[in-house]
């Protein structure tokens, strides 16, 4: 059994960005609790309280050493493997000749494009989403109807469950945001152009040198450990 936590930015539909980040972070289940320790022990570390919330916006030069250990041990863990989704130009696709005249009809489209490689219909698996709006019930109800008639599990047997949580719970939710920020403020064209906050400058270097790649280029779809799909629409 695999858990898959996932989370995204600049999702909203009249955000003003062009690009929307999904991603997520898969662990086996019976590690997880090893894993959340271990990231408390580094916020321990770092004299922090082991309560603290990771999140992207949160970076900061003054906490950046402790921001490239979490990414450290993210890619020396050998159980812990991520997939984002970048979708670019959003603010130009055309949802009613494409997606029923709705924007929510692209978004599962896209999440599905996140999720269906990191599902493995021989294996068995809990989706984690890290609860965004009050609309979140019936977004995750539709979700797992459109993951699961993929691959045909009716009796939910492989996707065992679907659910919202707060990241406050998780450290592997809160690792994940951390990614997809990075990922998003990469895409963005920020890294670099921004001089305001050189911690984010920092982290997607760090990032970058353990990937040993562009953050804005597609990698194999069975790339194993720090997987990217940019999705670009065919026309406008």
């Amino acid at each position: 059994l695999h858990n898959i936590y996932c989370d995204e930015s600049c999702h909203l539909e009249n955000d003003c960005n062009k690009i929307m980040v999904l991603g997520g972070i898969s662990c086996p289940e019976h590690l997880k609790e090893k894993v959340f320790n271990d990231i408390r022990n580094i916020k321990l570390k770092h004299g922090l309280s082991s309560w603290f919330e990771i999140k992207w916006t949160k970076v900061s030069d003054s906490k950046v050493e402790f921001y490239i250990d979490l990414i450290d041990y993210f890619f020396n863990n050998d159980d812990l493997f991520f997939r984002g989704v970048v979708a670019t130009s959003k603010n130009k696709l055309d949802h009613n000749k494409y997606n029923n005249g709705e924007y929510d009809s692209w978004y599962y489209k896209m999440y599905f494009r996140l999720l269906a490689p990191m599902i493995d219909p021989s294996g068995e698996y809990r989706i984690f989403i890290d609860i965004k709006d009050t609309r979140g019930g019936p977004k995750v109800r539709k979700l797992r109807d459109v993951l699961c008639n993929n691959i045909y599990d009716f009796k939910n047997e492989v996707i065992k469950d679907i659910a919202q949580i707060n990241s406050k719970e998780s450290e592997i939710l809160q690792l994940a945001d951390l990614l997809i920020g990075a990922l998003s403020y990469y895409n963005r064209g920020l890294y670099l152009r921004d001089k305001s906050n050189m911690g984010k400058n920092k982290i997607i270097k760090e990032i970058t040198t353990k990937y040993n790649r562009k953050l804005s280029k597609s990698t194999y779809r069975n790339e194993n450990k720090f997987n990217i799909f940019i999705w670009e629409p065919r026309e406008y």
